[in-house]
């Protein structure tokens, strides 16, 4: 079962979050924790806040949180607000702020999904 958590209107760019959230995705939970704290990008911020709710939720419900890995981390698209900025000549330059909804799963490792080592 997964255990899923997002923030909607994020005020960061999709295409900056996605960068992020591709470091993590089929991680396990402590190594994406890690691997998000050391990211010098602005959105690990944003990502390690829902993945400790995604966390949060799976242990509200009793699962073993040794075992989770990030099923889905999935930005999409939101809302672009739009503004101008003045510039010389009476001109405007438009300036577009875009944001993002961030999701992040995290699910049960199954029994399968372990690697194998070739002997």
């Amino acid at each position: 079962m997964a255990y899923k958590s997002s923030h909607r209107f994020a005020r960061i760019s999709p295409r900056k979050a996605r960068l992020v959230a591709d470091l993590i995705r089929g991680q396990g939970v402590a190594d994406a924790l890690t691997a998000l704290q050391f990211s010098p990008k602005r959105g690990a911020a944003f990502i390690t806040t829902i993945l400790k709710s995604a966390i949060a939720n799976a242990e509200e419900k009793n699962a073993d949180v040794a075992t989770l890995i990030v099923s889905e981390s999935r930005v999409d698209e939101g809302p672009t607000i739009k503004r101008f900025q003045q510039k010389d000549r009476g001109r405007s330059h438009p300036i577009m702020k875009r944001t993002s909804h961030i999701t992040v799963a995290v699910d049960a490792r199954a029994a399968s999904t372990k690697r194998k080592s070739k002997a």
